[in-house]
């Protein structure tokens, strides 16, 4: 009887531990990237190493973490200066175009205009387009191009920035990782912008990480892009 008491007990207890174990592992798995990213919609963080390396500056190709989106200081058409104070503590979305593009620039805007709709009494979320052409888009005409997109009871949700031609490729190509090289042979560059066209929109965090590209001219890719702004708004609890 006392063995059987004590071959019992044992088993209780090697039963409980196994179970405590399992729940521990299983609290573990949860509060893991990969299991909050699967079951909770958290977004990647994306560095330079996960990007297309036709599009990310050989001095970082090889970074895998950490990468953040460098200060800057473009002026928009209002004529305000614009830096990294104006996106505190907001998510926003940016891409490149210059103001004759007949090509994929309208396409793109247009679909910016969709998310600018979509998020139009949000404060938290802002669109920022940079122009590619300083030489020509002066401020005057970026203002008069955002009429065609801008809300006008919300005149300061979407900026049209510029900036020196070095400044604004530097980020497209360093911070925002949406540029090949241009100087690369294998794509075929802008006439006025003089460098590349870019057709992708980048999602930024309000910790100045990318969490999102996607192909600015797609209609189902921007569907995505207005999907995944609803997952970031989720996980910083705006």
């Amino acid at each position: 009887m006392k063995l059987r008491l004590i071959v019992f007990a044992a088993i209780t207890l090697t039963g409980i531990i196994i179970a405590g174990f399992m729940i521990k592992n299983k609290k573990a798995n949860e509060n893991s990237t990969e299991y909050r990213e699967k079951h909770n919609n958290i977004l990647k963080v994306i560095n330079p190493y996960d990007v297309n390396k036709d599009l990310v500056d050989d001095s970082i190709q090889l970074v895998r973490t950490g990468h953040t989106i460098a200060d800057f200081k473009f002026v928009n058409q209002y004529e305000d200066s614009i830096t990294q104070n104006n996106f505190k503590n907001k998510i926003y979305v940016t891409n490149f175009f210059f103001t004759t593009c007949g090509s994929i620039c309208p396409k793109m805007n247009a679909q910016m205009k969709r998310v600018q709709e979509e998020f139009i009494n949000d404060d938290w979320l802002k669109l920022m387009s940079h122009t590619v052409w300083p030489e020509g888009d002066s401020v005057s005409r970026l203002y008069n191009y955002s009429l065609n997109y801008n809300d006008p009871n919300k005149p300061n949700k979407w900026w049209f920035v510029t900036g020196t031609k070095q400044d604004l490729y530097t980020m497209a190509r360093t911070s925002y990782l949406v540029v090949p090289d241009e100087n690369d042979p294998n794509y075929e560059h802008g006439t006025e912008s003089d460098f590349i066209h870019t057709e992708n929109f980048a999602l930024i965090d309000p910790d100045k990480r990318i969490r999102g590209m996607y192909d600015g001219t797609s209609p189902d890719e921007v569907s995505d892009l207005i999907k995944d702004i609803y997952d970031l708004k989720r996980e910083y609890g705006f």
